[in-house]
């Protein structure tokens, strides 16, 4: 059964394209043509391949080393309640616990008006395209990699369909106001102008809609954000050849900056904790004794539309 698709919308000019076969769009202005390629429509602008090149390289080349994927479509339907590959168990739960406090603080409450419209923002593999589609939604998935077993070629491991769009944030696709729920899967930090970033996904969503940020690093300090980044980078250095660097992302969030985030896009925001374990819960005790940085927080951050007094 195939997926239904959403309304696109040329990236770079945002004109309504024309459909000049079954997998093929033409844009009525500029005339640019947007193709699906083996299961998946490519709407990267060839300027912004160029610009993203080294950090697509250096990100799957990360991903190859550190043992991502696998040839089994058992280990991408297990995710993210089990790794059936046993190398990053521990990560996997914690994606977990992420899941399921989104579905109960954010999804769940939604289901009651039926079907939901959704956009997985980083949908890597596609497992939570697959959760989501699961459930009964429309979704669609983006994510610059397009490779079959870290990025969205990994589509065909699913029973479940969805929309694999090779696509940036900032440059969506889509015409103004069709989805219900956009969702950053990990990947909110890897926007080089959170602004900018949160602004386009908000015209892509209704009015009455809602954007998640999942799995993203929040601080009470930025200082402690800016020496995750410098750990990260040294490791990376030293493990894989590269600090991962090529783009200028903004990397992680403090409390202080999502406040300001939602007072300039005109939304409430509100935050979730997932159920974690008690070492989880600990670190940011541990940390203080130790005197070392503090530990990132992984919150389901919810912007939604204001309320309103009557």
């Amino acid at each position: 059964m195939s997926a239904i698709l959403p309304v696109f919308a040329c990236p770079r000019c945002g004109s309504n394209l024309d459909s000049v076969g079954t997998d093929l769009l033409r844009c009525r202005v500029d005339g640019l043509k947007f193709r699906r390629e083996n299961g998946i429509w490519r709407f990267l602008l060839p300027e912004r391949e160029t610009y993203y090149r080294q950090f697509m390289d250096d990100y799957a080349a990360i991903r190859r080393q550190e043992g991502r994927g696998s040839s089994s479509p058992n280990y991408y339907r297990a995710l993210p309640f089990r790794d059936l590959s046993r190398k990053r168990a521990g990560e996997w739960r914690i994606r977990a616990q992420g899941y399921q406090a989104l579905v109960r603080h954010v999804l769940s409450p939604m289901e009651h008006a039926g079907v939901l419209r959704v956009l997985d923002l980083g949908a890597g593999n596609g497992w939570l395209a697959a959760r989501l589609a699961q459930r009964g939604h429309t979704v669609t998935a983006i994510d610059l990699q397009t490779n079959d077993w870290d990025g969205l070629g990994a589509f065909v491991h699913y029973a479940e369909r969805f929309t694999p769009v090779q696509a940036e944030f900032d440059r969506l696709p889509f015409a103004a106001g069709q989805f219900d729920l956009a969702i950053f899967n990990a990947s909110f930090h890897y926007s080089e102008d959170y602004l900018a970033t949160l602004s386009v996904v908000l015209k892509a969503v209704k009015g009455s809609g809602t954007v998640v940020i999942l799995d993203t690093p929040v601080y009470n300090d930025a200082s402690s954000g800016a020496a995750m980044v410098r750990e990260r980078q040294t490791q990376f250095e030293r493990a894989y050849g590269t600090p991962s660097n090529a783009l200028d992302s903004e990397n992680f969030l403090t409390f202080a900056r999502l406040e300001e985030l939602a007072s300039a896009v005109d939304r409430a925001v509100q935050l979730f904790r997932p159920r974690h374990s008690l070492p989880w819960r600990l670190k940011p005790w541990l940390a203080r004794i130790k005197r070392t940085r503090e530990p990132a927080q992984f919150s389901v951050i919810a912007f939604q539309p204001r309320e309103t007094g009557g």
